[in-house]
């Protein structure tokens, strides 16, 4: 197994995303590097500079990829089967040096963004991947949010 992966609904009713019960506890005293998929791109660069923090600083890495699960379907029952998602970004995760140590986790959400900002620790260690232009672009965008509500955010660019 090349890096472990979980699905974790998260439900904007309750005030806590509710993780799937054989998820392991995040909570201890290794640091986490949350990674955000934004574009392939973006998301290959902020992986690789994830993998060299984590490297250095042992740290946990966690790739988060939110899937926005339409209201017609339960959030539980998404259009696209959770295997399969994980499965495409475990790939992608085998950019990393250390990639069996990458954890892919995809949020089933009704927002992408409401779904990270509750899935999120407070002052989480956040890579966001992206293209800098002389426009914000999204994935700016999700980084200043990001930032906005207190975690610290790295923003890489993924020319």
């Amino acid at each position: 197994m090349k890096g472990e992966s979980k699905s974790t609904f998260v439900q904007l009713r309750d005030r806590s995303g509710s993780q799937d019960p054989n998820a392991e506890s995040c909570a201890g005293p290794n640091l986490e590097v949350n990674v955000i998929y934004t574009t392939v791109p973006g998301t290959v660069a902020a992986l690789k500079t994830a993998d060299e923090l984590g490297v250095d600083l042992g740290a946990r890495v966690f790739f988060l990829v939110p899937q926005s699960v339409p209201l017609s379907f339960p959030l539980t029952s998404p259009p696209v089967s959770v295997s399969f998602t994980e499965e495409r970004f475990r790939s992608m995760a085998t950019v990393c040096q250390e990639a069996a140590q990458v954890r892919v986790r995809v949020l089933l959400c009704r927002d992408k963004l409401q779904g990270l900002l509750k899935f999120l620790k407070p002052q989480s260690v956040v890579v966001v991947g992206g293209r800098k232009r002389w426009w914000l672009t999204p994935e700016e965008k999700l980084a200043r949010v990001l930032k906005s509500n207190g975690h610290r955010v790295i923003f890489v660019d993924g020319k």
